[in-house]
């Protein structure tokens, strides 16, 4: 039931998607409102699932109650990470 439901979204989108096409003002303050916090909400989903489910996993393991340095370069590479990601942004 669920596999049919996600093969559903994608076309049900599209055709909301083209059906709105016609009359849609990409300029309008509503609409870049509306946008905005779409985007937001995107960008906050991305995020938790970045921080509880797959960094979480990673830094709470076994493999990183080893010594402090190992622990201390993760951290440093985990936020290098995210600078070089988010300077990235300058070109969205």
């Amino acid at each position: 039931m669920m596999a049919s439901f996600f093969a559903i979204t994608t076309p049900t989108g599209i055709a909301a998607g083209a059906g709105l096409s016609s009359f849609y003002n990409a300029n309008s303050p509503r609409a870049l409102v509306v946008e905005g916090i779409l985007d937001s909400v995107s960008a906050g989903i991305l995020i938790y699932m970045a921080l509880v489910d797959l960094i979480a996993a990673d830094f709470l393991g076994g493999k990183m109650t080893g010594s402090p340095r190992q622990q201390v370069m993760a951290y440093v590479a985990l936020f290098l990470g995210a600078l070089s990601m988010s300077s990235l942004a300058v070109w969205a």
